[in-house]
């Protein structure tokens, strides 16, 4: 099984720097990839630059600069430039496909945030031995970085990534061969059904409360948001104000809080439910189709007529702030480190078809509010999130219809 381990890193101010300068440089290199690319592109012969072309340059670019390219690893160069390679091939299948392309686009120094190191110990090493669960990660050009280690590393490390979140720094280290421990079974089974009134809500009839971790911060959301928006939008980056720098470090702070809550909500939840249920069937939901703008409606006079955007608008904001898809992963890698047995199926109708073995009528007037189900062909009641949750069970073949 693979896994992977996010911990947190304590650099010293030097090595703070020089992890900053590391990421710049490998923007740099990435940018220039990318304007080689274009520049083979917009060429009248349209030379087709490939990712053997730009990585056999790499010796001369560091032979060229030693710098500010020739100090930093090789192997972590060449994982930048097979980032640009894989965002080219995404695009292009995209464009076969028929999708939005996507051209790949330039990054900016403050959204190029991960350095990867295909190989432990090519230009990173994990130190494997212990110290009162505290570590050290060797990066050339670094040197060794303290890192908290707050659970340990089972299996063998493949590649370590380095990660810049607002003001904080974290290495990641992904493994392959970890054991699955498997956890004692239960002899219980049942369906879930993910909603926005209640985050989570078994077959059995439990709910877990939607915490709304967005909509409780928003108002100190919105006026650190206010108090950004006062400067100027295309402000240079080196003459940012040290106020303008606090004000952009309160917006990314908050949001990093958000996001800390949700995920620790996430993990907890799905715990729960892996640690109780042997087995656990939930919606294969279409998170991008979900929560897709509805279309517009010409009328004739060339105005457009109502499309329900802005009640979408909110509902789309509420699915994305309880975070469905982040917490179906999350539930995923547990139910496998575990070895418990997770089967995804069809959402379509769940909520609005009647659960009982002698009806299974299925009509969007069978629900006609948010939480109450009412089937109108033989009068069966139940909380619609529940009947979800059942029907869900049902399609895995985990739970049984209701008598």
């Amino acid at each position: 099984m693979n896994r992977a381990y996010k911990f947190l890193l304590r650099p010293t101010k030097r090595q703070q720097a020089a992890l900053t300068r590391m990421l710049r440089d490998h923007c740099t290199l990435y940018n220039a990839a990318l304007q080689e690319r274009r520049d083979a592109y917009a060429h009248p012969s349209q030379t087709k630059i490939t990712y053997g072309d730009q990585s056999g340059q790499l010796k001369e670019i560091r032979a060229f600069d030693p710098q500010r390219q020739g100090c930093w690893s090789f192997s972590s160069q060449q994982a930048t430039l097979r980032r640009l390679d894989k965002a080219f091939k995404a695009f292009f299948r995209r464009v076969k496909a028929g999708q939005e392309p996507g051209y790949p686009r330039f990054k900016g120094a403050g959204h190029f945030d991960t350095v990867d190191f295909p190989k432990d110990g090519d230009g990173c090493r994990w130190d494997s031995t212990p110290t009162d669960r505290v570590r050290r990660v060797r990066f050339q050009g670094i040197g060794h970085v303290r890192v908290h280690q707050h659970r340990p590393v089972t299996g063998r490390v493949k590649t370590v990534s380095v990660k810049r979140e607002g003001n904080r720094w974290f290495v990641v280290l992904a493994c392959d061969r970890v054991p699955v421990e498997s956890a004692e079974q239960t002899g219980q089974v049942a369906g879930i059904d993910m909603g926005v009134a209640s985050f989570v809500t078994t077959s059995g009839g439990e709910h877990v409360a939607n915490p709304r971790f967005l909509q409780s911060s928003a108002d100190e959301l919105a006026a650190a948001q206010r108090e950004l928006d006062q400067f100027p939008k295309r402000i240079r980056a080196g003459n940012r104000t040290r106020t303008h720098r606090a004000a952009q470090a309160k917006v990314a702070r908050l949001h990093a809080k958000v996001r800390r809550q949700r995920l620790d909500h996430h993990h907890k939840a799905a715990l729960d439910l892996v640690r109780r249920f042997d087995a656990i069937a939930h919606e294969d939901l279409n998170i991008a189709g979900v929560t897709r703008a509805p279309k517009a409606k010409p009328g004739s006079d060339g105005r457009h007529l109502p499309n329900g955007a802005a009640a979408k608008a909110g509902l789309n904001k509420s699915i994305l702030d309880a975070g469905w898809g982040v917490f179906l992963g999350i539930l995923a890698y547990k139910a496998e480190s575990a070895g418990r047995v997770l089967v995804p199926v069809d959402p379509r109708d769940t909520s609005r078809t009647c659960p009982r073995e002698a009806c299974g009528h299925t009509s969007a007037d069978n629900r006609r509010t948010q939480d109450k189900f009412r089937c109108v062909r033989c009068g069966y009641t139940e909380h619609a999130d529940r009947v979800g949750a059942i029907n869900v069970g049902i399609r895995a073949g985990l739970v049984l219809p209701v008598a």
